[in-house]
């Protein structure tokens, strides 16, 4: 069977070769695995870039296609000898014996040489990895738009292993006490200590649900939904659904995943929500199909994701423009469908977790060129706080929300998301 190590640099190749997320494989892991896998696959990720760069300063000729598979042994190895606690020498030695049985002695002796002369001189190569640029060319393509000092802030942010952040039902000052939480500006709850999510008090109750800080602000943007029917078309987990319920909204949570619908509904019963009712198929085909004209329309709409990096350091390699084209064509579809299922005077709300600006602010501004029946309604501060003043603008000039990495930086920071609020006048 083969060790912790080894099926880390399998789950890492089908990762970067497959362009799958990683928590599709942690299946793959045992509970006592986990931790270690996460920990050492999430870095390697991070700092893949600069990783592979480090390696080729060691090496004369490419490692042979062939034998990719003791290269990533390699990578890894190098990424848990300067990044992790883990003694030197089982680092080593379980990687030397782990290539040789994945590949050839020639190669564990070159891993053998290479790691022995990283550790011999471990703060130097630190610091230079810590200089390097980690951000790969293809990723660096889609932030199209950014100044260069936004593109460095964004690379720093890579790094930065997220907190683990909450929205709750009610009263986010008394379950802040209970949690050692911190309380964000919208109130979403901010956890900097490693914990087991379902161990944590009011888990079992349903008095918050896991939600990133920049995912909670779209619903909080709508501002009274109390009795309006809404439909949140691509819902899944279904963060957005709970806050909507909580605010007393008739809920349609419309996603093409039954699986993921099937956890949603375990997670609005565990939340005591009896406001929503589901529809499992795609957005496209709800829309066409039914006769319903909503209040608001939630579309949480397909993306890249690229967004999410903080959280998912895979997206940083496995997505490039071809993925942000082909989304935006989607996102279009779903955007002119979603126009014709709104009352006059009804609200749609457009977003996604993607730090694209075609997929944001020029989805929006193609839009409302082609859509005469839609004003744009400019988002205030004032709509998404809760618990005091941002100390970091996050609304654009035009009324937009753009949450970016490195916003609240010194916090833990937000993933990146874009969201835009639109009235349908005619």
């Amino acid at each position: 069977m083969p060790n912790t190590r080894i099926k880390c640099a399998k789950a890492l190749q089908t990762v970067l070769e497959d362009k799958v997320f990683f928590a599709a494989l942690k299946n793959d892991f045992t509970a006592q695995e986990l931790p270690l896998a996460n920990m050492l696959i999430l870095s390697a990720l991070r700092y893949w870039v600069a990783l592979n760069k480090i390696l080729q300063t060691f090496l004369q000729k490419k490692i042979p296609h062939k034998h990719r598979a003791a290269q990533y042994l390699l990578l890894l190895a190098i990424a848990e000898l300067l990044l992790m606690e883990t003694a030197s020498y089982a680092v080593i030695n379980e990687t030397v014996a782990n290539v040789r049985q994945v590949s050839d002695k020639f190669l564990s002796g070159l891993a053998n040489a290479v790691l022995r002369k990283i550790i011999a001189d471990k703060t130097m190569w630190q610091k230079k990895m810590a200089e390097l640029n980690i951000l790969p060319h293809s990723f660096t393509e889609i932030l199209a738009g950014y100044t260069p000092e936004q593109q460095a802030k964004i690379a720093a942010a890579v790094v930065q292993i997220p907190p683990l952040d909450l929205t709750v039902r009610n009263d986010a000052k008394l379950w802040a006490e209970k949690l050692n939480a911190e309380i964000l500006p919208n109130a979403t709850l901010r956890l900097h200590h490693t914990v087991k999510v379902k161990q944590l008090a009011g888990y079992d109750e349903g008095a918050w649900w896991v939600q990133d800080v920049a995912a909670a602000l779209p619903v909080l943007a709508l501002g009274d939904v109390n009795g309006l029917k809404i439909a949140d078309l691509c819902a899944a987990p279904g963060g957005k659904t709970a806050q909507l319920a909580a605010a007393g909204a008739k809920v349609t949570a419309v996603d093409i995943s039954a699986m993921r619908l099937e956890k949603l509904q375990q997670n609005m019963q565990r939340l005591g929500f009896d406001n929503v009712s589901v529809f499992a198929g795609d957005a496209l085909d709800f829309l066409h199909n039914t006769t319903e004209q909503f209040d608001v329309l939630l579309l949480d709409a397909p993306c890249s994701a690229t967004g999410t990096f903080r959280r998912h350091p895979e997206v940083l390699h496995i997505k490039n423009n071809a993925d942000v084209t082909e989304q935006r064509e989607l996102q279009e579809k779903l955007l002119h469908a979603s126009a014709e299922k709104l009352k006059v005077g009804g609200i749609l709300l457009y977003s996604v977790c993607s730090i694209s600006r075609i997929e944001g602010e020029g989805q929006i501004q193609k839009f409302l060129k082609v859509q005469p029946n839609f004003s744009l309604i400019p988002i205030k501060t004032e709509d998404i706080s809760r618990n005091g003043q941002w100390a970091e603008n996050i609304i654009t000039s035009e009324g937009y929300i753009r949450t970016l990495p490195y916003m609240y930086f010194a916090k833990g920071g937000m993933d990146s998301f874009f969201i835009a609020k639109m009235q349908r006048i005619i």
